[in-house]
């Protein structure tokens, strides 16, 4: 998912720089919540980072 609904399919890892992708597919209708934790898994470095969703608005 690449849109304002939600968080991105793949990140950038802040520990090596290589791609975290998201562990749990979310579906295309569902409603983030500001306050989401969503994991992430570096490829390179096998990191998990959870990231907390935020709201643009504010």
């Amino acid at each position: 998912m690449t849109n304002d609904t939600g968080p991105p399919d793949v990140i950038v890892c802040v520990e090596c720089g290589g791609q975290c992708h998201l562990l749990t597919p979310i579906p295309e209708d569902a409603i983030v919540e500001p306050g989401t934790s969503f994991p992430y898994r570096c490829a390179d470095c096998m990191d998990r980072f959870d990231v907390v969703w935020e709201s643009d608005s504010g």
